[in-house]
């Protein structure tokens, strides 16, 4: 860590302006960039739209009573050895938005005898050495704090558009508008408040989902991030030279994929280009957005004291890695955040609807051809494997009942995967299974009426 030229080695992820008109819808804008900009994993976007209203502002007078709890970061490495993991989650204290602001900047202005930015690259080596050789031994971080500091003022001119972070997962395309109930973090967003070195861990968003990150205020943010393609090659170099296999329950790219959701590594990059995975830089600053791609990993610190926001979306062309994400959960039996075959299923019937009652002159207006074909492509693979496994259980003799449309959404018992179509009851237990666990005999399997007529209705 005393070299730290790699820094220049880092390359920086594309940059976008768009106009006010290519503003206007969110969703198209990104599909519109994502063939190039999903290859950094990350990309910046900067707003051609101001807030009028500073989120301080918003804080304290459209949200008087607004504090927050922080989480205490150790500054350092870890040794990722059974006796020697970081805590990133001890509780700190609570603030208002204006002193936890003198507190971080008192901090700041201690330590480099200045209240003004410093250049980037120099702040990047700081933080390096600090966590690998400094003597700070913690900072206050204030992660996942429920909220938005986007303004509700009709005047705001980014508070009332499409990039309102508050409304983005529900806006037309979005995939996750389709969720029954909306999920803090995924779908509401949550104000990150950070301070100098404060620094967000390397993680893949949940079920591989994008997510949107505005820079409301305040210091400058160095994002690090990873392509979608890389993963593999991310987790198998935490596997093999970041953590200590004592710590990791299995073997490969699952279990480091197992400690790696809980949000708590941190290393530096130079480990990755070590190893030939590839990876780019941002540098975040008040007015941008960060996008990051499906299962890309990142993390990042902040240059002290600043505010941003952050939420998830999904768009069609995520199903496939949405897919694999519900794969892996089930693997390691992690309770899902999301039912991913009932947004399939959703998604499916939506874009029938669509096919059937538009002109075919106008299809490719409808909604990206690409996404489109992910949707249709996971639904068929779906289906197919619905209709196998029902075939089979019922040559071995298993009775097939169909479930009411209002009847709820179930977990399988064993792997926690959601059961939207068929679930398999057993006559002496009741708890529910999905279709990809063994041979059942003497069973009944439940199958939706609803999802049986449009499964039917495709094919």
């Amino acid at each position: 860590m005393s070299n730290l030229e790699w820094i220049d080695k880092i390359p920086e992820c594309p940059v976008y302006c768009p106009t006010k008109e290519e503003f206007e819808d969110p969703i198209a804008y990104i599909q519109k960039i994502s063939p190039e900009a999903a290859k950094y994993g990350i990309c910046k976007i900067v707003s051609p739209v101001c807030a009028s209203v500073p989120a301080g502002v918003v804080l304290m007078k459209e949200h008087p009573n607004f504090k927050f709890m922080t989480r205490v970061q150790p500054l350092r490495l870890a040794e990722w050895a059974e006796d020697d993991t970081v805590t990133f989650f001890m509780s700190g204290r609570k603030y208002t938005f204006r002193d936890y602001e003198k507190m971080a900047n008192k901090v700041f202005s201690k330590k480099y005898s200045s209240s003004s930015c410093l250049p980037a690259r120099y702040v990047e080596e700081e933080f390096w050495r600090e966590i690998a050789f400094g003597k700070m031994d913690f900072v206050e971080y204030a992660c996942d704090v429920d909220g938005s500091a986007f303004s509700s003022s009709p005047h705001d001119q980014l508070g009332k558009s499409n990039w309102n972070l508050k409304n983005f997962s529900w806006l037309p395309n979005s995939v996750l508008r389709l969720l029954q109930t909306p999920i803090p973090g995924v779908t509401d967003p949550m104000l990150y408040i950070g301070m100098l070195f404060s620094m967000f861990a390397w993680h893949v968003e949940d079920h591989y989902l994008y997510s949107i990150n505005y820079h409301h205020c305040g210091a400058f943010k160095t994002w690090y991030g990873i392509p979608g393609d890389a993963a593999p090659g991310f987790e198998r170099v935490a596997s093999q030279y970041v953590y200590n296999k004592d710590i990791l329950i299995g073997d490969g790219e699952d279990a480091a994929f197992d400690v790696l959701l809980g949000k708590t590594t941190m290393f530096p990059p130079n480990v990755l280009l070590d190893h030939n995975v590839p990876v780019y830089k941002a540098v975040q600053r008040p007015g941008e957005f960060v996008i990051t791609f499906p299962r890309s990993y990142h993390a990042g610190f902040s240059h002290g004291f600043n505010c941003g926001e952050a939420v998830n979306f999904a768009i069609g062309d995520w199903f496939p890695l949405g897919s694999l994400a519900s794969k892996r959960y089930a693997l390691l039996n992690r309770t899902p955040l999301l039912a991913h075959e009932e947004l399939l299923c959703r998604s499916a019937v939506l874009l029938s609807q669509k096919l059937l009652n538009c002109d075919p002159r106008s299809l490719d207006k409808l909604e990206h051809p690409y996404s489109q074909n992910c949707v249709k492509s996971c639904f068929v693979r779906l289906i197919r494997f619905q209709r196998r496994a029902r075939g089979l259980l019922a040559k071995m003799g298993s009775e097939i009942c169909y479930k009411p449309k209002t009847f709820p959404n179930l977990s399988c018992s064993i792997c926690r995967r959601d059961c939207y179509i068929t679930h398999v009851l057993c006559r002496c237990n009741f708890d529910p299974v999905c279709l990809h666990h063994g041979n059942y005999v003497n069973f009944t399997v439940s199958v939706s009426l609803f999802n049986c007529f449009w499964a039917n209705y495709f094919f």
